[in-house]
């Protein structure tokens, strides 16, 4: 099944070196799924951090790139360019995730994972399984 959703990538663009804050592209796969949990519910290191996500936690803590609801850990699946060494989409820590309903999507804005509303992240998070290809064009 087709679908579409709207996204919001990286504020420095595309690119695959780590500490580039970039959004890896690339041929990659499903690596693990991550939630099944409350929407808005905040992700530290991949585990629930005991918070549930609000207007008043996002004005206290701008900084944050909030990773809410759901996980798709992604792994590059081309040696050199999205695996491995310096460029190891895996082990940069960027997902396909939910964030906060008031990031614009349609621009640029994280620091690296591909955002979607908590809604559609959810509803796709019921669609893919471990191992499923994921290209990132763009």
């Amino acid at each position: 099944m087709l679908r579409g959703y709207g996204v919001s990538t990286a504020t420095n663009g595309a690119g695959e070196r780590r500490g580039s804050l970039c959004s890896p592209r690339g041929r990659h796969a499903v690596l693990a799924k991550i939630g099944g949990r409350a929407v808005n519910t905040v992700s530290v290191g991949r585990r629930p951090a005991g918070e549930d996500y609000n207007r008043e936690l996002g004005r206290l803590f701008p900084e944050r790139d909030g990773v809410l609801s759901r996980i798709l850990w992604r792994s590059g699946r081309e040696v050199g360019f999205n695996r491995l060494g310096d460029v190891d989409t895996m082990r940069r820590d960027v997902y396909i995730q939910g964030s906060p309903d008031l990031v614009p999507m349609g621009q640029l804005g994280s620091i690296g994972c591909i955002c979607m509303r908590n809604a559609d992240i959810v509803e796709l998070f019921e669609e893919v399984f471990p191992g499923m290809p994921v290209d990132i064009v763009g």
